[in-house]
């Protein structure tokens, strides 16, 4: 199977389209702009979470530590 490589990583994640401003932050990963705030969002963009699934699994998930106010 062949991946197409990511982009730049001047180039944002597609998640940032659909994202407010305000919600756009660094990759954990890779430092790519992302959707990383709020609802809907992750540390990883699209690119560094796959790449987190292929070394531990397709169970790879994030759990909201975030306390409802």
């Amino acid at each position: 199977m062949t991946s197409t490589p990511p982009p730049p990583i001047s180039e944002p994640d597609p998640s940032t389209f659909t994202a407010s401003s305000s919600y756009v932050g660094p990759c954990s990963g890779c430092q790519r702009p992302t959707h990383k705030y709020g609802s809907g969002g992750l540390p990883l963009c699209r690119w560094c979470l796959a790449a987190a699934r292929e070394n531990w699994g397709p169970a790879v998930h994030f759990t909201s530590t975030r306390t409802p106010h």
